[in-house]
């Protein structure tokens, strides 16, 4: 039978690129993302593979047990979900503005709970399945950067612990996908440097990920040395070494 996969946020540069991994090996997919231009062209790129799509708001958490509903009835089960969408947002406008940080907590934390609820559920009582999560090193420890976003990102990193925890013997696999910066839309402004990554080698590995049943993997791979010895820098080390300082 072949895979069948629903991908939140799948408009994204990164998603799009999941996609067709899976649509390449025959899977066939539910699609939801909440720009319409841009799901027109997934949907036109991936053809047939697509059973059916939904345009939606994620941030919008009352809709997502209904959408995880509407996937299943679209492809007659699910087995596999990849949470997919995020929100970098302004971190100095966030350090100012609790309007601009509760966007980005939102985006990046809560919204992801509100879909991870009703998988875990809908996969615990089916018995098996895969959720996976579109996670960060940002996530890993907070810099001046990005430490608003890096804080949701590490909140989904805790809570999908207790997730895999609580399914630990149900025979669902629970994956964190921990990214290190690609080039994308989200960092068209970002100095770019040799460890930024391309959308089709990181969906790539993630699917790989997944098919291995990493509990968490980094995303390219040297993120998991790299961001090993970020964490262990003492504090005030941490706080002198100006590559991790820039804003």
């Amino acid at each position: 039978m072949s895979e069948r996969i629903v991908i939140f946020g799948a408009t994204s540069a990164i998603a799009a690129e999941v996609a067709r991994v899976y649509a390449a090996r025959g899977g066939r997919l539910f699609l939801v993302g909440r720009d319409a231009g841009k799901m027109a062209q997934v949907k036109a790129a991936l053809g047939a593979s697509v059973a059916g799509f939904e345009l939606a708001d994620l941030t919008e958490g009352a809709r997502s047990p209904s959408l995880v509903e509407r996937a299943h009835h679209a492809l007659g089960g699910i087995d596999i979900v990849v949470i997919a969408h995020g929100l970098l947002g302004d971190q100095q406008e966030s350090e100012q503005d609790l309007d601009e940080a509760r966007r980005i907590l939102e985006a990046n934390f809560l919204s992801v709970v509100g879909l991870v609820i009703p998988v875990a559920n809908y996969f615990e009582a089916r018995g098996g399945g895969h959720l996976a999560v579109l996670g960060s090193v940002a996530g890993d420890r907070g810099r001046p950067r990005n430490y608003t976003y890096g804080a949701a990102k590490g909140a989904v990193a805790l809570y999908l612990q207790g997730v895999r925890a609580r399914l630990g013997g149900s025979g669902v696999g629970v994956h964190l996908l921990k990214l290190g910066p690609v080039v994308t839309p989200m960092t068209v402004n970002h100095k770019k440097n040799i460890l930024f990554a391309r959308p089709p080698t990181v969906a790539a590995a993630i699917v790989r990920a997944i098919d291995a049943g990493k509990a968490e993997a980094y995303v390219p791979w040297f993120w998991r040395f790299i961001m090993a010895i970020v964490r262990a820098v003492p504090d005030p080390l941490f706080r002198r070494i100006r590559a991790l300082q820039e804003r």
